[in-house]
């Protein structure tokens, strides 16, 4: 009996997830670019839906706010009545977005950590078969090798014997924990010439800790911003950051971030910097020193001051410079080359690539 198949018109199943699906995925953007204002995000989401039809006599945008509200993703500001906030699932969900959109699905590793060229007594089995060494663990025995090696070296009559010289163990790699401080700029100029610099910034920074958390749980990852002076800042504050009116203190930033790396015990330490200017502002006893105008000696010698110290504690710097001006990159390049370290000049497209590339690549172990 001959079987076959039939074969029809497909007719996907309608989806009541489909409105909220495709409204929820603009709000997440807009309330990225919005720095967490809901308000702000639901009032462009309007005249989106003004513009292109977003919402149909079934569903509308009312429905979209209470289904936001039921599925925990919004909440009213109990401080403040009246006013929309995004909830703790949202902020882990923008977080999630940004990994994904900037680096891809990545899945989830069991042990995450860097690894190193150097074999030895580590945590991760190699492919790579050695003898026995003083020291090694009975974990690290591999059986059958060694008991075929006991039956080739001595037989199997009544005497069968398995010395040390038969053992074989399986090689480990070393691991290690790295530290990095991530610097953001958020001087006014990251939202001149009418170019928003500071979203995309913002995206790379959730994707980066997203990516720690997920790929590398041991690494430690410290974010701070700087303009006239410079902080740190937690991981669920970033969707909400913001561009302020200031300069860049570029020495208050590199002082933070050392300091924060001073503290952690992990063989290798790093620090990234995405900026898209020169350092223009120093703070002194009786105020701030700033100058916007061209390379500013004064500010510029502290800077590589720092540059210096940093590569005295074996903390290399690399600079992402979303900025083309000639000068500037000449800036970068005396910084890179006092501190040893790397810069890209980068397109903010870009940003997120290079970005998580350098950082899997940091798997060298510091001796």
């Amino acid at each position: 009996m001959a079987v076959g198949f039939r074969f029809r018109d497909y007719v996907p199943e309608e989806s009541t997830e489909k409105g909220f699906d495709t409204l929820f995925k603009l709000f997440m953007q807009l309330v990225t670019i919005t720095s967490g204002d809901v308000a702000e995000a639901l009032s462009w989401l309007n005249e989106l839906d003004k513009q292109y039809g977003l919402t149909d006599d079934e569903y509308g945008m009312g429905d979209f706010i209470e289904d936001l509200k039921k599925k925990g993703y919004i909440d009213e500001n109990e401080q403040q009545l009246g006013e929309l906030r995004i909830t703790a699932k949202s902020e882990q969900l923008i977080r999630k977005s940004a990994l994904e959109e900037i680096f891809g699905k990545l899945k989830r590793g069991t042990q995450g950590n860097h690894r190193t060229p150097h074999a030895g007594q580590g945590d991760e089995l190699t492919t790579d078969l050695r003898d026995y060494q003083f020291g090694d663990t009975i974990e690290q025995i591999e059986m059958t090798e060694s008991l075929r090696n006991a039956q080739l070296n001595h037989g199997l009559d009544g005497n069968y014997l398995l010395t040390e010289g038969d053992l074989e163990v399986r090689d480990t790699e070393h691991k290690t924990q790295t530290s990095t401080v991530l610097m953001i700029d958020i001087s006014h100029s990251m939202i001149l010439y009418g170019e928003d610099r500071i979203t995309p910034a913002k995206k790379v920074a959730m994707a980066l800790a997203e990516l720690v958390k997920q790929k590398y749980p041991k690494d430690f990852l410290d974010i701070i911003v700087f303009g006239n002076d410079a902080w740190q800042i937690e991981v669920k504050d970033l969707p909400y950051l913001q561009v302020g009116p200031y300069h860049t203190n570029t020495v208050a930033g590199l002082e933070l971030a050392m300091d924060l790396l001073r503290k952690r015990k992990t063989a290798n330490k790093q620090i990234f910097m995405i900026t898209d200017g020169k350092p223009t502002c120093l703070k002194e006893p009786g105020g701030y020193y700033k100058n916007s105008f061209g390379l500013d000696r004064k500010v510029v010698n502290k800077t590589l001051n720092l540059a210096a110290a940093a590569r005295r504690l074996k903390i290399p710097i690399t600079t992402f410079m979303i900025a083309s001006d000639p000068y500037l990159q000449q800036f970068v390049r005396e910084f890179t080359e006092t501190n040893q370290g790397k810069a890209y000049y980068s397109s903010l497209k870009g940003l997120g690539g290079l970005i998580f590339e350098d950082y899997k690549r940091n798997r060298r172990k510091s001796l």
